[in-house]
């Protein structure tokens, strides 16, 4: 049985192709932006409690969907495989 070869690309040393770490960076904002829309809901007096404003749709819904859909992206975006440009044919 024949085996199938493949030919070898050139290679910079890196494990990730380099315009796939263009994705990391929006992966990263995606997370981080997450991140800051989790954040606040702190008062002046520790007696006080606004559950509207610790318990709002912001913090408690869309902050982790962003979260969550950051870490997809950045799975994505290492796993990505680079299209072949005519080119380099």
């Amino acid at each position: 049985m024949a085996q199938k070869t493949i030919p070898k690309k050139e290679s910079n040393g890196f494990a990730i192709p380099r315009e796939n770490y263009r994705y990391l960076l929006i992966g990263f904002a995606i997370i981080v932006l997450g991140f800051i829309l989790m954040s606040g809901g702190k008062t002046d007096n520790p007696n006080e409690f606004h559950a509207d404003q610790i318990f709002s749709f912001r913090r408690i819904t869309l902050a982790p969907i962003m979260v969550l859909i950051g870490f997809a992206f950045e799975i994505w975006a290492i796993m990505r495989i680079p299209r072949e440009t005519s080119e380099e044919n």
